[in-house]
């Protein structure tokens, strides 16, 4: 430990990682944290997931290319974003080490910012920050230790503590690249597959997923035809837009459960579904209980959270 900083031991790499965004297992388990520490991986096509992504650089640097913007991150950047939108790494220093964090959408909804800043990060925007301190590095260190340990208690305590830092960025200084923030009005277009409505289709999910929308809604916002926005969106995330938009508003549902004394119907309609009965199949068949039990379960016994929605796995 050289002042105060905890370093990985993790082995050196010689050459620049290439990454292969199509063998990714992670767009497969949007309900699940998924954790990796090591050297990132340089993309060929951009990567899209249905998480909120964390990096914590230790160190070297890395290139991202964004939805509308590019992000350089150095040892001790911390940034956070919303995978729902096409990102790639492009480029990264000869020997890179950082540790990237998938947040289920649960708990990217129990995060207590500002709703501007929520609603920026659900468009695309970029939250780095690097008013670090020296735990930092320990921290990360040992959240993912706790996050990979198996142990639900460990888990559940890492979770909470990385949210509560997520939220001190409120009071620090922070960088936030939005689309619109070109470089030089010059950035670089994303290598995204044909699948260019992709981002306009995830933005307008993230803005109405509350409201009544449906497929012929979504279409109608990206310009383009129902049948071909719904094929367009399976080929390239592997979710059908109604899963997709059930997502959002179940994960919002549970960080209502977790944190708020609301009846249940409340929640429901808060969500965007149309009736608690719709709700309440909705959400037993993505967590394996009803929204009283998992209320109930969450709000009294924090320390041994739903197995199936927090294990960790590794890509």
């Amino acid at each position: 430990m050289q002042n105060g900083k905890v370093e990985l031991l993790e082995s050196k790499a010689s050459a620049k990682r290439v990454w292969e965004p199509s063998k990714s297992t992670v767009e497969r388990v949007p309900n699940v944290l998924v954790v990796s520490r090591g050297q990132p991986g340089v993309m060929n096509t951009a990567h899209w997931h249905a998480q909120v992504e964390i990096n914590f650089v230790f160190r070297g640097t890395m290139q991202y290319r964004m939805h509308g913007h590019n992000v350089h991150l150095k040892a001790g950047d911390l940034a956070l974003f919303w995978g729902g939108l096409p990102h790639q790494l492009v480029d990264t220093s000869d020997d890179p080490l950082d540790v990237a964090i998938h947040l289920p959408l649960v708990h990217f909804f129990r995060l207590r910012l500002a709703p501007e800043l929520m609603r920026k990060l659900t468009h695309g925007a970029t939250l780095v920050t690097r008013s670090l301190d020296d735990t930092d590095f320990g921290n990360f260190n040992r959240w993912t230790d706790y996050m990979r340990s198996g142990d639900p208690a460990r888990h559940e305590h890492a979770i909470h503590e990385l949210l509560l830092r997520l939220e001190r960025v409120s009071f620090e200084p922070f960088y936030l690249a939005e689309p619109a923030d070109l470089p030089n009005g010059d950035a670089e277009p994303i290598n995204l597959p044909p699948y260019a409505n992709i981002a306009g289709i995830c933005a307008y999910i993230a803005e109405n997923f509350r409201h009544d929308i449906d497929s012929a809604d979504i279409a109608h916002s990206a310009d383009i035809h129902p049948k071909y926005a719904m094929s367009v969106f399976k080929r390239s995330t592997g979710m059908t837009l109604s899963e997709y938009v059930n997502l959002l508003r179940l994960s919002y549902a549970q960080a209502m459960l977790m944190k708020d004394e609301a009846n249940i119907l409340r929640i429901a309609m808060e969500s965007g579904f149309g009736s608690l009965s719709a709700f309440n199949k909705s959400f037993v068949k993505l967590t394996g209980k009803s929204p009283s039990r998992f209320r109930r379960e969450t709000q009294t016994v924090r320390g041994t959270p739903d197995a199936n929605l927090l294990a960790p796995i590794e890509y």
